[in-house]
């Protein structure tokens, strides 16, 4: 049996807030592979999360929202996960194009998808799962499988894309019974803490990926813009999944490759080429169905 559908409003919504936030987080890759010729990639995703949980910290106080006492154990695991697929991710990004390290990962909205419907017992029709695989089939446009590729730096974006995945599950899980404000400070929290034990870890150990280096100032303001971005894109995100659901939702992750190939293009100077553009096409154009064919079931 179907699940009922959305309010149409809700569901453009909630489509809407997903591509804001596709567009808007590829600035957290630019950042961090621009400073990963001179920080450690554990660093780098250690001020994600510790910029986040700054951010955050006023109005979490000032709302009383939180209390250590009701952090769950979905709170840290979702703070876990995402700290350690931002490290993966960011390590990946000392190697790899941006745009081939994003089109790698994009494999977690098939990963998603099927975990939606496995775990949650959302709805995913035939029409969904196979845009998602077209849009799958336009990553791999763009990756065009190479030796150079498929080496260990490419493992690390698919390691990313699967915690990923998870963690989006447990936000559609923990979206229920909490505000975004209060789920992004924890995870935020819980990321932060996971990352600074792992640089003392790599400090101790002299683990070349998680030794901490002082940065200087501009890295700092680099760091502190990362944290900003990344703070305002996943409140989109919990906002989104709220409204429309994991599921529905994994398809417009496509779209984060389009603003990681004008950012490679304008910081990096990576111009994809006509193959690549034809993977993007196709990326978007699943994109583009699964927005019709939610509109229409919303007015049914």
């Amino acid at each position: 049996m179907s699940q009922r559908a959305s309010p149409r409003g809700a569901v453009q919504q909630g489509i809407l807030l997903m591509v804001m936030a596709m567009l808007l987080l590829p600035g957290i890759d630019a950042i961090a592979k621009g400073l990963s010729g001179s920080l450690p990639a554990g660093e780098i995703a250690w001020s994600r999360f510790f910029f986040q949980t700054l951010y955050l910290l006023p109005f979490t106080l000032r709302g009383g929202r939180w209390r250590l006492a009701r952090l769950s154990w979905i709170d840290v695991a979702r703070g876990g996960l995402m700290a350690c697929a931002t490290l993966m991710f960011f390590a990946a990004l000392n190697d790899l194009p941006l745009t081939d390290a994003i089109a790698i990962f994009f494999v977690e909205p098939l990963i998603l998808t099927l975990l939606s419907a496995t775990l949650l017992g959302e709805s995913v029709g035939w029409r969904r799962i196979l845009a998602v695989i077209v849009g799958f089939c336009g990553s791999l446009i763009v990756i065009r499988p190479s030796y150079e590729v498929f080496g260990l730096s490419a493992l690390l974006p698919l390691g990313a894309a699967l915690l990923f995945a998870c963690y989006m599950i447990l936000t559609r899980v923990r979206a229920r019974h909490g505000d975004a404000i209060t789920m992004q400070f924890t995870a935020g929290l819980s990321g932060c803490v996971t990352l600074t034990a792992a640089l003392g870890f790599g400090l101790a150990a002299g683990i070349e990926v998680v030794d901490p280096v002082w940065p200087t100032a501009v890295e700092w303001l680099l760091m502190a813009a990362l944290g900003a971005i990344a703070t305002s894109g996943h409140m989109f995100i919990v906002h989104a999944v709220r409204r429309i659901g994991a599921a529905l939702a994994a398809p417009f992750q496509y779209l984060e490759i389009i603003g990681a190939t004008v950012l490679g293009l304008l910081f990096f100077g990576d111009f994809p080429d006509a193959t690549t553009w034809l993977g993007v096409t196709v990326i978007i154009g699943s994109g583009l169905f699964v927005f019709h064919r939610e509109r229409k079931l919303a007015d049914q």
